[in-house]
């Protein structure tokens, strides 16, 4: 999550995802596959909580899905991201190279592990439940492909101000960032979700696109969270000016 390494330092305990990698942190297949056991746990968690909305006539209903989304990223934040840095997300990657706040030549590796993760989740969902109950949780837009393109990139963009603000910046409360960045995922759930499935992460939407064969509009959740999220980071950078010494 280079040329903030001064800056990240003092914040190495932080669970948020990060750009750069304070000495102890694992190697890069160690950080890899921790991504990739991030993402698995969102795909089982979030995609898991659709389905079981399905077979069980709403029992969670879109609040309670929302929850689920918001609550998986924050215990995961929690968990690998004093390890990882806790991307879990190729937007968030990409963002984070594209921002100068993560080495580009670990980008290509945490995508596909990222991509492995939710792929592993949805096979496991699909081992469960053959019959593929909501796609296993496949995002498909449920207005016009530019409307939804619009709500991508506009949910991401939220999402990852929010991540490069607690993440890069001392002056943001460190303490809490694995809350801020769940709560911005329900948030962006909530009144996205029933319009595009909210998924502003191409693994989340890879996953279940591949184990239930559900391609409709697919490109919409590549482009979107990729555009929205290099909004993001790119929009905080110019909001914070000069990045601080301390």
């Amino acid at each position: 999550m280079p040329g903030v390494a001064e800056v990240e330092a003092p914040r190495a305990r932080v669970a948020a995802p990060r750009a750069v990698e304070p000495a102890g942190r694992p190697n890069l297949l160690r950080r890899a596959c921790m991504e990739g056991i991030g993402v698995f746990a969102l795909v089982v968690a979030g995609c898991g909580a659709i389905v079981t909305d399905a077979t069980r006539d709403g029992a969670l209903g879109s609040v309670g899905i929302s929850l689920v989304f918001g609550l998986i990223i924050m215990v995961m934040i929690y968990a690998g991201g004093h390890l990882s840095g806790a991307h879990y997300n190729p937007a968030v990657t990409v963002a984070f190279a594209l921002g100068r706040h993560f080495p580009p030549r670990d980008a290509l590796v945490y995508v596909l592990a990222q991509l492995i993760g939710a792929t592993g989740g949805a096979l496991l969902l699909l081992a469960a439940w053959p019959t593929t109950p909501a796609d296993l949780g496949a995002t498909v837009p449920s207005v016009a492909t530019g409307t939804a393109l619009l709500y991508e990139i506009v949910l991401s963009a939220f999402l990852m101000f929010v991540i490069t603000a607690v993440a890069t910046d001392t002056r943001a409360v460190g303490a809490a960032a694995a809350i801020a960045i769940g709560g911005t995922v329900a948030l962006d759930a909530l009144f996205g979700g029933p319009i595009t499935g909210a998924s502003m992460n191409p693994a989340r939407s890879f996953g279940p696109a591949l184990a239930a064969g559900q391609w409709g509009e697919f490109w919409v959740y590549v482009a979107g969270p990729l555009l929205g999220a290099a909004i993001g980071v790119l929009a905080y950078e110019l909001v914070r000016g000069e990045k601080p010494l301390g």
